[in-house]
């Protein structure tokens, strides 16, 4: 029997067909645009190259410096950069390249200190940076490893009379601007009542020179800094560095953010240099080490068995060439800012020494 339909059930129906038909073209130029956005994403993802092939394509580590920073930054009378953050640059360079002089030094100032990364100029930030949750999370950086555990503190001229902070007040402050120094500044300051008045600069060493010319009564910096200047000051006698510490200062190495290939080759090299100093190896006796050490650890760390080389995308032996060429976190703390060196600063008993000293550095396990 033929099933008779009225005008308007006609109509109806021819609507239900084009609106079926509109959804099926749509949901076809759906999956046409996913397809493309997939494939222009893929596409872009290879044209990427890592940070890692940029280094090795250019032939040498791009390291973020200050201008000077004695015991952590600086050049010798021969022109060569030499110091703590310069020796934690030049143990990347090895590890990377099996070669620690295959790096080249960018000093700049503070504050293009973080545009200097996240522009691409430089592959990593060793400056004596303080690692903050500002820094880490609006500054397009990722902060990775503490080598250095400091604190703010004060220098005045001994003539000054002055035996602690809290005597200074209503005086004048040296510090540089856009640093954690001077917003701890303002706090201690306002906390205590001090009135403190702040003369702001954009370079450290004008800001030294100012302070050593006497146009502020105080310079205020992280101690290690204090400890740099002093020694630099035409008659270090002269000033004392007072007994207060007003901050905890973690001086950290940073990457550009979201870069965790990179990030592991820069903190692992790091944990090495820590690690070895646990086990005894040193850049005397690494060779020895490798060929001869028993301990499944001292072995793993420098290549002589296992891959823990495969996920950093390094050779086996690239804990072993950091070593060998800058050696142990305690060789380079003793070299650059220990009791022998410029800066005459004790480890024994500070945060800097080994977790079994009492200390914080604790490398993470090689396994």
């Amino acid at each position: 029997m033929l099933l008779r339909r009225t005008p308007n059930e006609q109509e109806f129906l021819k609507q239900g067909f084009k609106m079926n038909k509109v959804k099926s073209i749509v949901a076809a130029g759906t999956a046409i645009f996913v397809m493309q956005v997939a494939t222009s994403s893929s596409a872009m993802a290879q044209e990427r190259t890592s940070t890692l092939q940029q280094v090795k394509d250019r032939g040498y580590l791009s390291c973020v410096i200050g201008n000077s920073f004695p015991g952590f930054y600086s050049l010798d009378k021969d022109g060569e950069w030499q110091g703590m953050d310069i020796d934690m640059c030049r143990g990347v360079a090895a590890a990377v390249f099996g070669d620690a002089s295959k790096v080249k030094f960018m000093p700049v100032q503070w504050a293009q200190s973080f545009t200097s990364i996240k522009s691409g100029e430089g592959d990593m930030l060793s400056k004596g940076m303080t690692w903050t949750l500002s820094r880490d999370t609006s500054q397009g950086l990722d902060f990775l490893e503490t080598y250095f555990y400091d604190g703010q503190g004060f220098m005045v001229r001994k003539d000054l009379g002055v035996n602690s902070v809290k005597d200074l007040k209503g005086a004048t402050v040296c510090v540089l601007t856009g640093t954690s120094s001077e917003l701890n500044l303002a706090d201690y300051s306002r906390t205590h009542g001090l009135d403190l008045k702040t003369v702001v600069f954009d370079d450290s060493a004008v800001r030294n020179t100012a302070f050593f010319n006497e146009n502020c009564d105080a310079l205020t910096n992280d101690k290690s800094g204090l400890a740099a200047q002093r020694s630099a000051a035409p008659n270090p006698d002269d000033y004392v560095v007072l007994p207060e510490t007003i901050s905890k200062e973690a001086l950290s190495f940073a990457v550009t953010q979201n870069d965790s290939e990179w990030a592991n080759i820069v903190k692992w090299t790091f944990e090495a240099m820590v690690a070895a100093e646990e086990d005894g190896i040193t850049s005397a006796n690494v060779d020895e080490m490798k060929n001869n050490s028993a301990s499944p650890v001292v072995r793993r760390i420098l290549g002589a068995e296992g891959d823990l080389n495969t996920g950093l995308g390094l050779s086996p032996d690239w804990a072993y060439q950091v070593i060998k060429a800058v050696g142990n976190y305690g060789e380079i703390y003793a070299r650059n800012v220990g009791p022998d060196s410029v800066l005459g600063l004790e480890r024994k008993g500070t945060l800097n020494a080994l977790w079994q000293d009492g200390g914080l550095m604790y490398a993470k396990s090689f396994r």
